[in-house]
């Protein structure tokens, strides 16, 4: 049996504005998920990428402008959005106070292909 006490997790500083924890991934064990969440400032968020698995983002508390492609919606506490593979997607935080989201992806590591970049991001692997 595999647990994993959150609060043990440290939160990592991925770019200005947004902090990171982990919850589980190929790093502590997990074969099919990541899953983690963020606080993200205001005016910050994630810029345009993509993964190749499917994702979902949970809005723990705040207000998010959340895009997938050119389709753009504002999701709020209690809402989430599911991101097929391979879409390009991102989110900024619209309102005045913290953002507080959950991701959920179908891969035991994080990988993402971000638009310019000349590689993609690798985290957590195991």
């Amino acid at each position: 049996m595999n647990i994993v006490s959150h609060e043990d997790q440290p939160r990592e500083t991925w770019r200005a504005g947004v902090e990171t924890r982990l919850h589980v991934a190929a790093v502590n064990g997990a074969t099919g998920l990541c899953i983690f969440e963020q606080w993200v400032g205001s005016g910050t968020g994630a810029p345009t990428h993509a993964h190749t698995a499917e994702e979902v983002l949970t809005v723990i508390a705040g207000e998010a402008e959340m895009w997938i492609d050119d389709r753009r919606a504002v999701l709020t506490a209690g809402h989430s959005l599911i991101i097929p593979a391979h879409c390009k997607h991102g989110f900024q935080n619209v309102g005045s106070g913290t953002l507080h989201i959950q991701a959920v992806l179908a891969s035991p590591v994080f990988e993402a292909s971000f638009d310019g970049a000349a590689a993609p991001v690798r985290r957590w692997t195991s």
